[in-house]
């Protein structure tokens, strides 16, 4: 099987932390033996310009490699400019979290523009043959006109030959963290204001009024081959966001055996379910200041890896291979 993956967002030397999870998907396919090719939409650096003739360009590349699917990995203008262009070939969208959901915490021009791409979602939604959400609540973000039917709720996968337990003191040392330090990890890595990093910093000032050694790591722009490093030298993952979709962060730290706070959002509760040692918090300083110090008292591993091998790079693309089985058999 023949997919051409078009997306507008995947790791480069100049934003290595963009779309991993994207690549992710990718390595998993071709992994399984299908030929994917891509096509990458370099939004970040040339702005909405880069849309200009997004349709033809794909259209284009459709003769060249000759699909039999095409996957487009996030919703919005991409999404929008992509299923619209295609006529003779099937078309997946998978929506991941603010292409549903919008930009609630941006400022004003942010909030504009992902109100757009939100519209534009809709419109990729109803076109196309094929739909992924990655959480529950995307599924319910989806407009009331599109058949639930071609929806298919698919996390993405996580790659368990790099996200395992490393021996956290050597972590440490590479990244030149206190050893006897109480490390909190924040992921911040898109640098959206959705992550509410003002409230991850009173959660750490509360934590460290209570006489606890407490420090806020922000992992930001940190290649994702770097990433397990700082899982492993971290005691807790903390996740504040005020919307998400399924947060790959939360599924690699599980991978780690890291424990994990957050907040109720996205399918964080569902992974974190029956996990010793994991919590949800409310939304708010105290809560998640009084879950991190449960997490201090305790041994500070979790047995977490095995209870989500369900989620293997592997399995998941197993599953997306199953479902463009079906598009294509219809």
């Amino acid at each position: 099987m023949r997919i051409l993956a078009v997306t507008n967002m995947y790791p480069s030397s100049q934003n290595p932390a963009s779309g991993t999870f994207v690549e992710q998907q990718v390595k998993g396919l071709r992994e399984i033996g299908l030929e994917v090719d891509l096509f990458f939409v370099d939004r970040a650096q040339e702005g909405m310009k880069a849309y200009l003739g997004l349709g033809a360009k794909v259209c284009s590349t459709l003769r060249s490699f000759h699909p039999d699917l095409v996957h487009v990995f996030y919703g919005g203008v991409i999404a929008d400019e992509t299923t619209r262009a295609i006529r003779d070939v099937p078309t997946v969208v998978s929506f991941c979290g603010s292409d549903l959901l919008g930009e609630h915490l941006s400022g004003p021009l942010r909030r504009l523009l992902g109100g757009y791409g939100v519209l534009a979602s809709w419109k990729a939604a109803r076109r196309s043959h094929g739909i992924v959400v990655k959480s529950k609540n995307l599924l319910n973000a989806l407009p009331y006109f599109v058949d639930r039917s071609k929806v298919r709720i698919i996390p993405n996968g996580i790659d368990f030959n790099r996200f395992k337990p490393l021996d956290r003191d050597a972590c440490r040392r590479e990244l030149g963290w206190n050893q006897n330090g109480f490390h909190i990890l924040f992921s911040y890595n898109t640098g959206d204001p959705v992550k509410r990093p003002a409230l991850a910093q009173i959660a750490l000032e509360q934590v460290k009024k209570s006489g606890i050694p407490a420090e806020l790591q922000v992992l930001c722009g940190v290649p994702h081959h770097k990433v397990p490093i700082w899982l492993n030298a971290s005691d807790v993952l903390l996740l504040t966001s005020s919307h998400e979709g399924s947060p790959n962060i939360v599924k690699e730290a599980l991978a780690c055996d890291l424990p994990v706070v957050s907040v109720d959002v996205g399918d964080v509760r569902e992974r974190l379910h029956g996990i010793e040692g994991c919590h949800i918090a409310l939304p708010e300083a105290d809560d998640l200041a009084a879950k991190l110090r449960l997490v201090y008292a305790s041994a500070r591993k979790v047995a977490a890896r095995m209870r989500i091998q369900y989620l293997s790079l592997d399995h998941i693309a197993v599953q997306l291979a199953a479902f463009y089985e079906q598009i294509l058999a219809q």
